[in-house]
């Protein structure tokens, strides 16, 4: 009788880790996240909702050739996306002091969520392999009413920034 209960269990946490490991798509609800920023202040995307879209972005690392190319191609951006409505916050598993050297280092002018529990990369089914401390590069446009409009799932920073500017203008 333990054994099926073990094995029973067991089933049950294995089909909770790959529900939870599935990244939303186009159409779906974005779910709802929380996190502190580099500086330790709450962020949640349901404070957005009917206020602003949201470009929500994970990356695996902070200050690596990828990370900074797409981070920066953010920031260049910022103003068209602010005149767009959209708030763009970035998400890995980094401290918040190592967030806070790369915005610095790097002048960003957005904020950047500490993930280091991976609570919000597995959420969004981004993370890159049970147990690894360490997200995919993916983006997710949010609009105002909190349905993902555009998902970018793949390792290119300039793919990213082409896709996702494309889909801001296709929101407008």
């Amino acid at each position: 009788m333990k054994l099926k209960t073990l094995f029973a269990c067991t089933a049950a946490a294995l089909l909770a880790f790959h529900a939870n490991a599935e990244t939303p798509k186009v159409g779906d609800k974005a779910p709802a996240v929380t996190g502190k920023d580099q500086d330790g202040k709450p962020w949640k995307l349901a404070d957005q909702t009917g206020k602003k879209a949201v470009l929500l972005y994970f990356y695996p690392k902070d200050d690596t050739p990828g990370c900074t190319k797409q981070a920066c191609g953010f920031r260049d951006r910022m103003g068209d996306l602010k005149k767009d409505g959209i708030e763009v916050i970035g998400v890995s598993f980094d401290n918040p002091e190592s967030h806070k050297a790369f915005i610095a280092k790097h002048h960003l002018n957005f904020s950047l969520l500490a993930d280091t529990d991976g609570k919000i990369a597995d959420a969004y089914g981004v993370r890159r392999e049970p147990g690894k401390n360490m997200a995919r590069r993916a983006s997710f446009l949010i609009d105002k009413t909190g349905k993902i409009v555009h998902v970018t799932d793949v390792p290119s920073a300039d793919v990213h920034l082409k896709e996702m500017q494309d889909a801001v203008a296709k929101m407008k």
